[in-house]
């Protein structure tokens, strides 16, 4: 029943006071006693007055203070019980009773003070001791009374120090939860005196008052805790009513009587005694007014007697709270400074009440009677004392507000927000007249709680989406920002306090905001209708409620500020917009407008008052509902008055006035009658009161209504009657003292407070929505963070440009760096792009320095290398997130290369690491050292210097020219330079993008691109040649190491090759680097990307397209990675379109001096063993081996190899064929077999050419291999039409182009042709012989075997330097007998009686003769050619000849 707990209590009391006294054994305990009473009584001896013996009519032969110590001392050693049973009182009384004397000295009583707190300390008394609540009583009665002669101000000061001493001993002790609150009121009553008493007294005296009264109020409200909270309503209804009354009534009772109620009054003989009063009806509840009748004293007077807790604790409360109102009432003394006395006793009752928050914590909001003292009065206080031209009260103040911020703030939501707007903001601002000391207390307040785990996040939630309440955490974030910056003036720690708390706001939200979040759907419009100011959240703990509803009403109140926006400049628009945004319904309705004007804020309240004056019907019905949004119960009259008159302007023009004072009086009557008869009588006296208030607050009125004008003007008014003279004075005064301002506040800025504005305060905590508490979940901060970045950003910025204290430029980083963070989980691109812009502008790299100058201005910067280090921090950690931030990202990695401050390998590191180098990669050295890092030599044609060249070169400061030797500050900037840069991992960015999403990766690689692409328009200088090499290169290792979603850039890294291919017309490094790169990127991704083979192969066509020069300059080089991708993916080629484009690069090769050597030996890794041969790409290769064997650019074996490698790949044919008929189908087959017919009939033509080449191997062998061709043949079932046609268009040409050649050329032009003529011959009489079987039985049969005949006619003719050849006349009647003989074997040739020219017999041996007219006879006799007609006339068959009767000569058999 709100006391104190006693176990509980007790125990924790022992655990925050513990003196760690050791319990003395019975008999040590008594000549303890003994010693004190021995000690006590020696001081009494020294003086005259206690030596001598009473004599006379005194029973007693010594005085009575006396005779009781001698008495307890003969009864203390015959005590054998435990002392806790024995009574207290028995052996305190005698040292009470010396205390209690008038007579005593200041020694005498010192000293029994001694002895009494030794015996509090000595834990005799705890709560088992017997009666140990009486004694207690009786202790703090004594001490409060202590009365004693004063001898001298020393002795007077130790008498003091020794009151304060037992008094905190007792509130110490195991037993001070038997002490009443009565009691309790004393102790504190009588310390407060003391410590007023000190302040004429020596310091010491001071300090240990104070420090007593802080150890009291600490003591006290450390059992808050312990208090259960009261359950029975008439106890505590009747407590609070009579607290309430005593706090309103009393007003300072302890400020008011000091002056003459002083603890020491000095009379002048010196005789005089010094009384210690403590005047307990000062903090007496006993005291209650007689309203609350008889029965509520005898209540008050129970309560005060019962064992201490609430009833005590809100007195002294309330006593601490008035103690703040005590320069009002309070002289000040002559001797007193009045500066530091208006700062003392607010410091000193301020430093109390922190002390009891401190202590008492959250456990206020269980007791409301203390709750309601903290929301009202003590707030009321704070905001006074806030805006103190005192630092230190300020300070005081704050701590004070930070504390109940961290206890109570779930019951202050509007008195923070109060404090907030009308006392921090407001100093800070620095726009009100406040001292810097002001400005930076406030600001170290605002900090303090921007360091606050949840403020920021409470206040976002709390304020900004409550439509009721100002934006705090906007506004805060707007000052801090504002006061971040340096404008026309230095940096001072004031900037950099704001920036503290930025960041420190920055860096709450990184560490909530540990992995990527969702981002929040941005709601639409509201469909429907809703009323805004009745929105209710259905829970206000569950975050899944109360976020969704913040984030609305965030929404709805933006909506309203710009409908308010839109109403102050036109009424009528604005409610039109409202009504469009749902805000409002499609049809006004009085009480949603009412509300309208009611619950926003940043109306124009003169707009409001006409609205609400107007006589239009509409406007009556208004402000009948807007009065019915007030609450008035329990207000007076101007305290009414007051909060509805601060929403609104009340109109000039006396019938608005009218109507909207009816209006008032009417709600006011409806819900606070007292003591008025009707509305009218409401009406008049609020007439009344506004009346006064101009004449009392217009400075225009000379003559001010008295008391007697403003009694005598309201005579009647209430119901023919006269209102209380004391109501009218209340009401009198009041106006009087706080005037009610008819013209409201309004506009920008951070308002002063006021009386009518503390009311509205208070009417808008009893009508808040609940306060949310928020955990370190990031539920809100993408919300708060579109607020915050970009004012933070700038800040930081800014002071991170002016500031030079390293501490200060790491604060900022760190800034930085948590900034990153949150735009990255919170997928804000666009604020890391700007954070990005901001840092490298501050790196200095992009200023334009020579080397030496670069080098040592960036190793002497602190604030450059920290930039850079965070830029590049940035890149690898944040990457996904950066889109136009790569541009300035690579304008520093560009800028650090030109200066040659990169690690050399830093581009070849992050293509390289998924293969080995190449042979010329590996020949490079890795670094480049100082003499050659900035002179780019020009590219030498036909010398390939790898795939990646110079990235960037090592700083050194070695001897290039004759110069001097580096300085040592040289060489420590260039040492820090070097760590920072290695420390920075620029690789890693390029290494790393295949894990960038897919959109910053895109981004990276645009911006790269850009980059090369302006270097190139921008100057053609060897530098600029050498940055767009190396861009090229990063751009080809980001490519390599995103392979498995190239198609993301390819388009974009084809198109800028193809820009630097087309675009070249002389052998430079830069188109090198792109051809070779290009061939780079297909080597590496086509054994990974089979889908995108084709479309890597169309890229090579750029090759193609290449300049005569700049093809001529690099065609080894390129031939070579050729050579290599052919050799790594020839697998992997499938089709057509990708062959022809590998082998038309491979065939460019077959006449390049430096290039055919690579070029032929890729062709004879596809070729050879027809491993890699396919019908895709056999013509192809054919072709290639073909302009191989015709090139004279090599040596004559290598022609032949080729046409080795033309022959050999029959085998592939043959084996297709074979394949064909066991896996397809009939027209597939049929469709296969003519495709492989082409394709050895293109083999054939192409040998044919060769076959006329003037070297004389070269043409031989190319005959030789034709043969062998012909020799496999049979496998590949050739058509008929085809035999016609390569009889036609190949061997029959052959035969003529080397006869037109023999006629045409000297001997000595082409070396022994006669040969060449008979393996062609030769040729010709085998191809015929194979297919003569196949093609005797067609059509056209004849004209071949005339073709044959006729082309052997011809080269009977031939003369060589004029004679016939031997060889030629020897072969060609061998081959013509024996192809007759043939042909008589298989019945070809058969004689006939046929007499007509055109026979096929006739025809033969006409054309036969003119070669050998002897071989008729010889082939066919005359005996056997009769022997066959007779055998044909008499059977009418052909007698089928014996193959084995031809018999053929060597030279036939050698031929065939």
């Amino acid at each position: 029943m709100g006391q104190v707990n006693m176990e509980s209590g007790s125990n924790a009391i022992c655990k925050d006071f513990k003196y760690f006294p050791v319990k003395p054994s019975r008999g040590a305990l008594a000549c303890m006693i003994n010693s004190e009473i021995g000690a006590v009584l020696a001081v009494m001896r020294r003086n005259v007055r206690w030596g001598i013996r009473y004599v006379g009519d005194d029973d007693q032969l010594e005085h009575s203070l006396i005779h009781s110590l001698k008495e307890l001392r003969k009864q203390i050693f015959l005590w054998q019980n435990q002392w806790h049973t024995i009574d207290p009182a028995v052996y305190l009384q005698p040292f009470l009773d010396v205390i209690q004397s008038d007579e005593t000295g200041a020694p005498i009583t010192g000293v029994a003070l001694s002895s009494v707190y030794k015996i509090l300390t000595l834990d005799v008394l705890d709560l088992d001791t017997v009666n140990v609540g009486d004694a207690m009583h009786l202790i703090v009665d004594a001490v409060t009374s202590c009365r004693f002669e004063v001898t001298d101000p020393a002795s007077e000061e130790v008498v003091l120090m020794k009151i304060l001493q037992v008094l905190l001993a007792c509130m110490k002790s195991k037993a001070a939860v038997k002490l009443s609150n009565q009691h309790v009121c004393n102790i504190v009553n009588t310390c407060f005196r003391v410590v007023h008493q000190a302040s004429s007294k020596g310091e010491l005296l001071q300090r240990i008052a104070r420090h007593t009264m802080h150890e009291l109020v600490r003591c006290i409200f450390s059992y808050l805790p312990d208090i259960d909270n009261p359950e029975h309503s008439s106890v505590n209804g009747s407590w609070s009513g009579a607290g309430e009354k005593v706090g309103m009534e009393k007003d300072l009772t302890f400020g008011n009587k000091l002056p003459e109620n002083g603890i020491v009054s000095v009379v002048n003989d010196g005789q005089s005694s010094t009384e210690y009063a403590s005047s307990a009806g000062e903090m007496d509840t006993n005291k209650v007014d007689t309203i609350s009748g008889k029965e509520a004293v005898q209540n008050g007077e129970m309560i005060m007697m019962e064992p201490f807790g609430i009833p005590c604790m809100m007195e002294i409360f309330h006593f601490l709270c008035s103690l703040l109102n005590v320069i009002e009432n309070l002289g000040v003394g002559p001797r007193l400074n009045p500066i530091a006395y208006d700062e003392d006793v607010p410091l000193f009752a301020l430093g109390l009440i922190n002390s009891a928050i401190e202590l008492g914590g959250s456990s206020f909001n269980k007791h409301p009677a203390l709750l309601v003292l903290i929301q009202d009065e003590l707030f009321r206080n704070l905001m006074q004392f806030g805006l103190s031209m005192s630092p230190l009260i300020l300070s005081t103040v704050c701590s004070i507000v930070l504390n109940l911020y961290h206890h109570l703030r779930t019951e202050l939501k509007a008195q923070f927000e109060a404090f907030f707007s009308c006392v921090l903001l407001r100093i800070a601002q620095r726009k009100h007249g406040s001292s810097y000391q002001q400005q930076e207390v406030a600001m170290e307040a605002l900090v303090d709680l921007c360091r606050q785990q949840t403020f920021m996040t409470e206040m976002y939630a709390n304020f900004d989406c409550d439509i009721t309440y100002g934006n705090l955490f906007e506004d805060l974030v707007n000052l801090l920002s504002k006061s971040a910056f340096p404008v026309n003036e230095p940096l001072s720690a004031m900037h950099v306090l704001a920036l503290d708390g930025l960041i420190s706001m920055i860096q709450g939200m990184a560490e909530r905001t540990s992995n990527e979040l969702p981002v929040p759907e941005e709601a639409s419009i509201d469909p429907e209708y809703n009323a805004f100011w009745s929105l209710k959240c259905e829970n206000y703990i569950d975050p899944n409620y109360w976020v969704p509803y913040v984030r609305k009403m965030k929404r709805i109140k933006r909506r309203l500020m710009v409908g308010a926006d839109h109403f102050n400049r036109d009424l009528k628009k604005g409610l039109e917009y409202l009504q469009g945004m749902h805000l409002l319904p499609d049809k006004l309705d009085p009480q949603s407008v009412a509300s309208f004007f009611r619950y926003t804020t940043g109306l124009d309240k003169n707009l409001i008052g006409d609205f609400l004056g107007n006589h239009d019907e509409f406007c009556v019905q208004v402000l009948q509902a807007f009065a019915g949004t007030f609450n008035f119960h329990g207000m007076n009259l101007d305290t009414a008055l007051r909060l509805f008159l601060g929403t609104f302007r009340l109109p000039g023009e006396s019938q608005k006035i009218q109507r909207v004072l009816e209006a008032f009086a009417e709600r006011y009557y409806e819900q606070s009658p007292n003591i008025l008869t009707n509305k009218d009588a409401a009406l008049l006296l609020s007439y009344s009161l506004i009346m006064l208030n101009t004449d009392q607050h217009n400075v225009q009125v000379k003559k001010k209504m008295t008391e007697d004008d403003f009694i005598r003007n309201n005579r009647h008014i209430n119901g023919g009657k006269d209102l209380p003279r004391d109501y009218l004075l209340e009401l009198y005064h009041s106006i009087c003292e706080n005037e009610i301002l008819m013209i409201p506040e309004q506009g920008v800025g951070f308002p002063a407070m006021t009386s009518s504005r503390w009311i509205n305060v208070m009417d808008k905590s009893r009508e808040t929505i609940p306060f949310i508490t928020c955990d370190s979940t990031a539920l809100l901060d993408h919300d708060m963070f579109v607020i915050l970045s970009g004012p933070t950003i700038a800040a930081m910025s800014v002071v991170f440009d002016q500031v030079e204290q390293e501490d200060i430029l790491q604060r900022c980083i760190d800034g930085f760096l948590a900034l990153a963070k949150i735009s990255t989980c919170l997928h804000f691109g666009g604020v890391l792009d700007d954070l990005v812009l901001s840092l490298c502008r501050f790196t200095t790299l992009l200023t334009p320095l020579s080397v030496e100058e670069a080098v040592l201005a960036f190793g002497d910067d602190t604030r450059a290398r920290m930039a850079m280090s965070a830029v590049f921090t940035i890149a690898n950690r944040y990457g996904d997130y950066i889109h136009s931030g790569w541009k300035n990202i690579l304008d520093c990695v560009l800028s650090l290369h030109k200066l040659g401050l990169l690690p050399a390998r830093l581009a070849r590191d992050a293509a390289d690491d998924m293969e080995p180098s190449s042979e010329v990669e590996q020949a490079k050295p890795a670094t480049v050292s100082l003499s050659t890092s900035h002179v780019t030599p020009v590219a030498t044609p036909r010398k390939s210097s790898g795939l990646i060249g110079r990235f960037s070169q090592l700083l050194s400061f070695d001897i290039e020219e004759p110069r001097l030797q580096p300085s040592e500050e040289e060489i420590a900037a260039k040492q820090r330079t070097d760590e920072i840069i290695q420390n920075c991992h620029i690789d890693s960015i390029f290494t790393e993008s295949k894990f960038l999403q897919a959109e910053s990766l895109m981004e990276l690689v645009k911006a790269l691109i850009l980059a090369a692409g302006q270097l190139r328009k921008g100057s053609s200088s060897i530098e600029d040649e050498d940055t767009s090499v190396f861009c090229l290169e990063l751009l080809i290792a980001i490519t390599l190491n995103n392979r498995d979603r190239i198609m993301l850039i390819w388009q974009d890294v084809y198109d800028h090759i193809a820009s630097i291919v087309q675009s070249t017309v002389m052998p430079c490094k830069l188109v090198e680097k792109a051809v070779s790169g290009l061939l780079r990127i297909c080597q590496r991704l086509l054994p990974y990307k089979e889908n995108l083979t084709d479309e890597l192969l169309k890229s090579l066509q750029l090759i193609l397209k290449l300049d005569a020069r700049v093809a001529d300059a690099y065609c080894e080089s390129i031939t070579q990675e050729v050579m290599r991708l052919v050799k790594a993916n020839a697998t992997h080629i499938r089709s057509h379109v990708g062959w022809r484009i590998i082998i038309s690069l491979l065939s460019i090769t077959a006449r390049h001096p430096e290039a055919s050597e690579a070029g032929f030996e890729a062709l004879a890794f596809i070729m050879t063993d027809g491993v890699h041969l396919l019908p895709s790409n056999y013509i192809l290769c054919v072709d290639a081996a073909r302009q191989f064997a015709e090139s004279r650019v090599g040596e004559v074996d290598r022609s032949v190899s080729a046409l080795d490698l033309m022959g050999g790949s029959v085998v592939c044919l043959v084996r297709w064929s074979t394949e064909t008929k066991n896996t397809v189908g009939e027209e597939a087959a049929k469709k296969l077999s003519q495709d492989i017919g082409e394709m050895w009939l293109r083999l054939v033509q192409g040998l044919k050419k060769v076959c006329l080449d003037q070297r004389e191997e070269v043409r031989n062998h190319a005959i030789l291999v034709f043969q062998r061709s012909l020799a496999v043949v049979d496998g590949i079932h050739l058509s008929n039409a085809l035999w016609f046609q390569c009889f036609d268009t190949v061997i029959f040409t052959l035969l003529d182009n080397l006869l037109e050649i023999t006629q045409a050329n000297s001997p000595k032009d082409y070396r022994n042709i006669d040969g060449t003529l008979v393996l062609a011959l030769k040729l010709m009489s085998k191809a015929f012989l194979q297919s003569l079987e196949d093609l005797s039985q067609q059509p056209s049969f004849c004209k071949l075997w005339l073709g044959v005949l006729n082309h052997m006619d011809g080269y009977m003719k031939v003369k060589l330097r004029g004679k016939r050849s031997e060889k030629i006349h020897e072969v060609v009647p061998e081959l013509l007998k024996n192809t007759l003989l043939v042909m008589k074997t298989t019945g070809i040739l058969l004689p006939t009686d046929n007499i007509g020219g055109d026979s096929f017999w006739q025809l033969t041996w006409l054309h036969v003769k003119k070669i050998a007219p002897s071989l008729q006879s010889e082939v066919f006799p005359d005996h056997e050619v009769k022997q066959m007609k007779a055998k044909h006339q008499n059977t009418g068959e052909v007698p089928a000849p014996d193959r084995t009767d031809v018999v053929p000569s060597s030279e036939n058999a050698e031929s065939r």
